[in-house]
C-alpha cells in the first residue's frame, strides 16, 4: 500500500537507489567523524592563542623571552644581532644591537601582555605585544628599528619618509642577510 498516496518503489527523491537506514546513519556518523578530525587537525595547526603578561626581556631586535616563553613579534623582521649597515659616511654601525637596544628601552618600561597565536618555523610563538595601549610591533616598525613583514605596511613609510632609524642607513634586508649568513 502506498503512504500518503505515494508509492514507494525504492528510489529517493534525484533517482537515487534508497538504502537502509542504518546504511544512512552510518554515512552521516562517518562524514561527522571527518569533520571532527579536520576540525581537530585545523587546531593542531594553527595553535590554541594564549596571553602572557609580565617583564619580558629582549633577546634580538624582533625577539623575547616572556614567562619563560621564547616569542617572534609577529610582522616585522629587524636586523639580526650580528647585523651591520652602513651610515651616509660608509662607517659600520651595529643596527642589529641598536634594534635590540631599542626593544629593550621599550620592554624597559613596564609589564607587557602579548597574544601568541601559532608556533614559527623555529617553535618560538609568534606574537602581538603590547604595553598598555601601546603596540610594540607597530611602534618598532614606526621607529625605523624593524620592517613591515606582512603587516604595518603604514608604520613602515612613515618612517622611511622621516628618514628614522634604518631608513637613514644603507642596509641589506635582515631577510636576505640571514641567507647570506648562515649559521
Amino acid at each position: 500500500m502506498s503512504r500518503f498516496g505515494f508509492r514507494t518503489n525504492g528510489y529517493g527523491p534525484f533517482g537515487w537507489r534508497r538504502v537502509g537506514r542504518a546504511i544512512d546513519l552510518v554515512v552521516a556518523l562517518g562524514f561527522i567523524g571527518l569533520l571532527a578530525v579536520a576540525g581537530a587537525v585545523l587546531q593542531y595547526r594553527l595553535g590554541p592563542s594564549k596571553s602572557l603578561v609580565g617583564a619580558a626581556e629582549a633577546i634580538d631586535g624582533d625577539s623575547i623571552r616572556l614567562a619563560g616563553e621564547e616569542l617572534r613579534l609577529e610582522g616585522i623582521d629587524a636586523p639580526e644581532y650580528r647585523q651591520t649597515c652602513r651610515d651616509k659616511g660608509g662607517r659600520d654601525v651595529a643596527c642589529g644591537r641598536q634594534a635590540r637596544r631599542a626593544l629593550a628601552d621599550m620592554l624597559a618600561l613596564g609589564n607587557v601582555s602579548c597574544t601568541v597565536s601559532r608556533p614559527d618555523r623555529y617553535g618560538r610563538g609568534l606574537a602581538r605585544c603590547r604595553q598598555g595601549e601601546a603596540d610594540i610591533n607597530a611602534a618598532l616598525v614606526r621607529n625605523g628599528q624593524a620592517l613591515a613583514y606582512g603587516d604595518y605596511r603604514a608604520e613602515e613609510e612613515q618612517a622611511r619618509a622621516a628618514g628614522r632609524g634604518l631608513w637613514a642607513l644603507s642596509f641589506q634586508r635582515p631577510s636576505e642577510w640571514r641567507q647570506s649568513h648562515p649559521r
